[in-house]
């Protein structure tokens, strides 16, 4: 699977922090550390560029440089290794039949809730690591 870098820049928000990525636009996150900002943004940045993929748009190409906005008040800049969003790959499983039938009164997408658990559950332990 192929990966980009994107800078990635910190402000101060409050009692935490706010990430934006110049290169994606509309791409945001948070967090109540720097450490945590970092994790969050990477997860978010991760999830946005494969909803523009599902949306058929392209991905944004990461600048080479990115300069500093004299309207940002800038914390920190950041490098976020992404994977870039591939081919689905189809998976056979199993689970208990209570487990699927709890995940189909929430949602009529498995695949969908399956696979944004997954990115949930390793953006956490990327924060917790």
């Amino acid at each position: 699977m192929a990966t980009a870098i994107y800078t990635g820049i910190v402000e101060r928000a409050g009692e935490g922090y706010s990430v934006f990525f110049p290169d994606v636009p509309g791409c945001v996150s948070a967090g109540g550390s720097q450490a945590e900002a970092f994790a969050n943004g990477e997860a978010a940045l991760e999830a946005h560029l494969e909803l523009l993929v599902e949306d058929g748009n392209d991905l944004p190409r990461p600048s080479a440089e990115v300069e500093v906005d004299p309207e940002v008040q800038e914390v920190c800049r950041f490098l976020a290794r992404v994977e870039l969003p591939g081919r689905a790959v189809r998976l056979n499983i199993t689970m208990p039949e209570g487990l699927v039938s709890r995940i189909d009164r929430v949602t009529s997408n498995r695949s969908g809730f399956l696979a944004e658990a997954a990115r949930d559950r390793l953006a956490k332990e990327l924060a917790d690591a």
